[in-house]
């Protein structure tokens, strides 16, 4: 049976219901919180870049990415659903946000435990340098 054709989209504008549905399919969903719908509205509505993966009208993946279109992208959510994996439109994704997020931005993420070994394929460079406290940890 032949792929049927991808079709890229760049905004925010999407049914939340599907969105929520593409990361309980790509697995995203364990790591990000999808019951809380409120929560997942802000996350869809306050990212600034958001492209989009369509097999006809249905969603088949994500990147959601925050960009000042110059200097940085920080790629937040990177999701393909699991019967449209290994097929490129991961690489395709990034290589879209990079492009909307300007020619010098470079993209910045945090790797799921599961996608630690993808990133390098595709050129990424691993930094240890990251630093991260949980949005209910007090400074010290």
């Amino acid at each position: 049976m032949p792929r049927p054709l991808i079709v890229y989209r760049t905004g925010n504008d999407l049914d939340l219901n599907e969105v929520t549905a593409l990361y309980e399919a790509s697995t995203l969903g364990e790591r990000r919180p999808i019951q809380d719908q409120t929560r997942m509205q802000a996350m869809l509505q306050h990212a600034n870049l958001v492209i989009t993966a369509w097999a006809h009208t249905q969603l088949v993946g994500i990147s959601r990415a925050f960009s000042d279109f110059a200097f940085v992208t920080y790629l937040s959510d990177l999701a393909v659903h699991r019967d449209f994996q290994k097929q490129g439109i991961g690489k395709e994704l990034i290589r879209q946000t990079q492009l909307a997020g300007g020619p010098h931005a470079k993209v910045v993420l945090l790797a799921a435990p599961a996608a630690e070994q993808y990133y390098p394929h595709l050129g990424f460079t691993h930094r240890p340098q990251a630093w991260m406290l949980d949005g209910d940890a007090a400074l010290h």
